[in-house]
């Protein structure tokens, strides 16, 4: 098989945990990229945050970012893909963080939101290295503007607990799916990493059987099920080990350039 295109996830995947792309993988992709392969990423990561790291290791195509939401090319910012959360769900989502003293925090606009200015928020953009707004009256905002995603921060076996609740109050209308244990996100249904490379695929006139996945989370399991090769990291959940075709090396270990030496350049 001949794979075409390939959507890596960022964190705990192409990056390693000191938040870096090995020389080794960048190389890896650079090659891939030149065997004629279309290499990008896919990322719950806003699109300014994502759009440095891909540009840091040559990528020129859309990027997946928003666990699907948004897909925009990185050279002229074409949109080529964006779906919001609801507004009606939006404000049910704001109210539900906000009486339970839940840490919510919203993407507008490519721009990051929050209701108070606390320990998470800052947290976080330490992690994406991006600015962020405060914004006190968050109900007034959401109404008036389109939500790409919220993002609720709090202890990880807390977020576990309200999940099935929250599911079955907003999985008709939501994508609700975590990132990392103490990231529970809230997206459109057709946000997802599964929709968006159906369509980069689509975009590209590749079917989806010359397509592969990398990923770590279960944020990444649509994408997984979705691609000809769906590959999981070697420190990806065990959930997602169990619906992949083939388990590759750890984020520390290179296990990107792995696939890309295996598949593609079959240098393996």
């Amino acid at each position: 098989m001949t794979f075409r295109l390939i959507a890596i996830d960022l964190d705990d995947t192409l990056l390693t945990d000191e938040g870096i792309v090995t020389e080794a993988t960048r190389e890896a992709m650079a090659a891939a990229i030149a065997h004629g392969a279309h290499v990008t990423i896919a990322t719950g990561r806003m699109f300014a945050s994502a759009q440095k790291i891909a540009r840091q290791v040559g990528l020129n195509v859309p990027i997946i970012t928003y666990q699907g939401s948004l897909i925009k090319n990185l050279l002229d910012e074409e949109v080529l893909y964006e779906r919001y959360v609801p507004t009606a769900a939006a404000l049910r989502i704001y109210e539900y963080c906000k009486q339970r003293g839940i840490h919510i925090q919203a993407a507008i606009n490519d721009e990051l939101y929050s209701p108070s200015d606390n320990e998470h928020i800052r947290a976080y953009v330490q992690l994406s290295k991006i600015p962020y707004k405060v914004i006190p009256d968050f109900e007034t905002l959401l109404q008036h503007e389109k939500v790409t995603k919220f993002v609720a921060i709090d202890e990880p076996a807390r977020l576990d607990g309200l999940l099935p609740e929250l599911r079955e109050m907003q999985g008709s209308e939501v994508y609700i799916t975590k990132s990392k244990p103490n990231f529970l996100e809230f997206l459109n249904l057709e946000g997802t990493k599964g929709h968006a490379l159906r369509f980069l695929a689509a975009h590209y006139d590749i079917p989806m059987e010359e397509t592969i996945a990398v990923g770590d989370a279960m944020n990444d399991h649509e994408m997984i099920e979705a691609a000809g090769l769906g590959v999981a990291m070697g420190n990806a959940v065990p959930a997602l080990k169990a619906i992949a075709n083939f388990v590759t090396l750890s984020n520390n270990d290179d296990g990107v350039k792995h696939v890309l030496d295996k598949f593609i350049l079959k240098r393996d």
